[in-house]
């Protein structure tokens, strides 16, 4: 039997079954997430000829598959937002950014250190890795594509602080390295960390998203209308655009995942009621999903080979702890001043859906250093990861029908 034609087509199934699979999750409403994964769990629980998905051992694939991945969710998450940007209307996010991830990341590095018995670098990690919500497994409680005029605030919340916590968990992912290098004798000290690390690759990602967008808006929507130039109406642009900015942006040394993101915001507010911003979402959408069900199942292969092994009851309990105590717990705390209803703080705080992205930060910062507790912090993100699967893509379509029904109500 040929393997690899066997995995060409498994593939291309995964990739032809996301056709449907969102508007069967819309129907059953359960997150398609949950049946790739089980669907993956299977196939590597009956063949043995599939080579192992082990994100430690395979630290390379792990790293360059999440990240590109990443890269293109943080593309169509920024483009499908229809709130034009300012720092009032956009408070909320900011908040859950700045108040919640850092609560959550101080909360599990605490918990980490003093009573799960990690070292210090491990235990920073590990909350760098669990604070950002995920805008890939995200899709049932974010708003939908660009022009649908959205009006619920959560999904608004929840859509942006998936954008924006991606690349903001980065300063600590790289603290726990820094730590890391110090207690091994190194150089580094946290004052480079303060100002590099934390100062000026955000401010590098900032500037790159938000220069490159510009020049591209520049020459998709303005000099075509102004100069009678030929009219760009491609969908691909939005996919060339995103390895533009992450790779000039990744050159300089910045931040590219906060760079995508500004980007996408930057290009959607420009000319906002262009239909468009609708071709370039449509098409990012589509390459995140065919990459999703690929990621999904190579996950669920995981879980049937091992990478569970490491797991305690302990860890478990602190895993189960961090999604229905710790992230609720912090986000609420952050939204007591926000004018927002009881419900909609609950559904804010509660559906915090971790994915991708912590895969990414744990492979990059393991490729960094070599952190003691490796197979601890795979097994405690990936049952994170599989929990949130299951809990929130169980609950996320009657969860966000509540909130907007009591919303419908009011008004």
């Amino acid at each position: 039997m040929n393997v690899y034609i066997i995995e060409l087509l498994i593939v291309g199934l995964a990739a032809f079954g996301m056709a449907w699979m969102p508007a069967l999750a819309k129907k059953t409403r359960i997150s398609y997430s949950i049946f790739y994964v089980l669907i993956g769990f299977l196939l590597y629980r009956t063949f043995d000829f599939f080579p192992t998905p082990d994100p430690l051992r395979k630290e390379s694939y792990t790293l360059h598959l999440t990240e590109i991945m990443v890269i293109i969710s943080l593309m169509g998450t920024g483009l499908k937002i229809d709130r034009p940007f300012s720092f009032r209307s956009w408070r909320i996010p900011f908040l859950l950014v700045s108040i919640t991830m850092v609560l959550c990341i101080g909360g599990v590095a605490a918990i980490a250190y003093y009573f799960l018995g990690f070292d210090l670098p491990s235990a920073i990690l590990l909350g760098a890795v669990l604070a950002p919500t995920d805008p890939v497994l995200a899709s049932d409680v974010q708003v939908g594509p660009p022009h649908e005029r959205e009006k619920s605030e959560v999904r608004f919340a929840l859509t942006a602080e998936a954008g924006m916590n991606d690349g903001t968990a980065f300063p600590f992912t790289w603290l726990a390295i820094v730590v890391f290098m110090i207690q091994s004798g190194e150089t580094p000290d946290l004052s480079e960390w303060l100002y590099k690390d934390l100062l000026y690759r955000i401010a590098a990602g900032i500037a790159c998203g938000f220069l490159i967008a510009r020049l591209t808006a520049w020459l998709v929507f303005y000099l075509p209308k102004k100069k009678s130039l030929v009219e760009i109406r491609d969908g691909f642009v939005a996919l060339s655009v995103t390895l533009v900015v992450y790779g000039v942006t990744e050159l300089v040394h910045g931040y590219g995942f906060i760079a995508v993101f500004v980007a996408a915001i930057t290009l959607r507010n420009y000319e906002m009621h262009d239909k468009y911003h609708t071709r370039l979402h449509s098409f990012t959408d589509q390459i995140e999903r065919i990459l999703l069900g690929i990621i999904l199942l190579l996950f669920g292969g995981s879980l049937a080979t091992g990478v569970l092994d490491a797991l305690t009851w302990p860890l478990a309990l602190f895993g189960i702890a961090f999604l229905l105590l710790i992230r609720p717990i912090g986000g609420m705390l952050t939204l007591l001043p926000v004018n927002l209803s009881m419900k909609e703080k609950t559904a804010i705080s509660f559906f915090g859906i971790r994915g991708i992205g912590s895969f990414f930060y744990l492979a990059f910062g393991l490729s960094k250093a070599d952190f003691k507790y490796a197979d601890e912090l795979w097994a405690t993100l990936c049952f994170v990861v599989l929990i949130s699967v299951i809990v929130h893509g169980a609950t996320a379509a009657f969860g966000m029908r509540m909130v907007e029904s009591e919303h419908e109500d009011n008004d």
